[in-house]
């Protein structure tokens, strides 16, 4: 089968890779997402070799439920070992043993064919499109902070970020909370958000210092902590997002003086996220700038990785 592997160092199109082995639910898959953790693993973060790729729908080709078979389906990324405490506890996605789809252990979806686990796999409402069912996986890492965090909604929360995951966090935290500001770069980008009704501002000011309750970094970069550090209130909460390739050291000190709450927070439930664009309370049409067919995964590669790129999709 077709499947871009990236051995650590280069990322090329394999045209004889083999197909996944039997035992887990096998996936066609139709099409997939680039990515901030992608072009991340390129620059060396967790060291990951394999084929790429987390994002993605297809159609269940075998699996031991009989009644899957056809079916369109997308898939969480994260496959825990279901022996250990955190598996048994309902925390899977925190098994010291998982595996992580084109990520950490675990051949992604690049690829022509994909395998995952029976749980793993949810199947698709017919009215959600092939484009949009690839949000299902970030659009869940967005919906994670409303199952982390109980947001009031008088509270103040700013989002650091314009790009493909701060977009969805901004549309996912306005349901909760109507004052919502994103701080971004990019005009097109934050002209998207300022139509759905979220503010939106180029840089800090003054007057925006130590003063949002809550604040989501999700800039993809190392000066992100240190924004979010300015903008948060004393005994506020950050939310950090960001997955980078680094290996600087960070002073955490004003954290301390400040006693300010950090929340690591990562993958999510899928079952709002699907819900969330299947009856249209999350719009993600506008996210998608182009559409390459996987033997164009340069060309496709390069442009996700453009400053004002949104969601790049790679057609199987």
């Amino acid at each position: 089968m077709k499947a871009l592997y990236f051995d650590g160092k280069k990322l090329t199109l394999h045209t004889d890779y083999p197909k996944p082995k039997p035992g887990e639910v096998l996936v066609k898959v139709t099409m997939s997402g680039i990515c901030g953790t992608d072009l991340e693993i390129l620059k060396g973060y967790m060291s990951y070799c394999g084929v790429l790729g987390h994002e993605f729908v297809g159609i269940v080709e075998d699996s031991h439920k009989k009644e899957l078979v056809g079916k369109r389906i997308v898939g969480e990324i994260n496959a825990g070992c279901k022996k250990c405490q955190s598996c048994l506890s309902g925390l899977g996605r925190h098994c010291q043993n998982r595996t992580v789809l084109g990520i950490y252990k675990r051949d992604g979806a690049f690829a022509e064919y994909v395998s995952l686990p029976e749980g793993n796999i949810h199947v698709m409402p017919d009215s959600v499109s092939d484009k949009q069912a690839v949000f299902v996986e970030p659009l869940a890492a967005a919906f994670e902070i409303t199952e982390q965090l109980h947001i009031e909604p008088n509270w103040k929360i700013a989002i650091l970020g314009d790009g493909r995951l701060a977009q969805l966090v901004a549309r996912v935290l306005r349901l909760s909370c109507h004052d919502v500001t994103c701080f971004g770069h990019h005009e097109r980008k934050t002209g998207l958000l300022q139509k759905i009704g979220i503010k939106t501002k180029i840089a800090i000011e003054n007057s925006d210092e130590h003063s949002f309750d809550v604040v989501v970094e999700a800039t993809g970069r190392e000066s992100g902590f240190l924004d979010t550090i300015r903008l948060v209130k004393p005994r506020g909460t950050v939310v950090l997002k960001s997955t980078i390739a680094s290996q600087n050291k960070i002073d955490l000190s004003p954290a301390v003086v400040n006693e300010i709450t950090l929340v690591g927070s990562r993958c999510g439930p899928f079952r709002p996220a699907i819900n969330a664009l299947a009856t249209g309370l999350v719009s993600v049409d506008e996210l998608i700038d182009a559409v390459y067919p996987l033997d164009s995964y340069a060309q496709a590669f390069e442009h996700a990785g453009k400053p004002g790129a949104l969601k790049i999709l790679l057609q199987s």
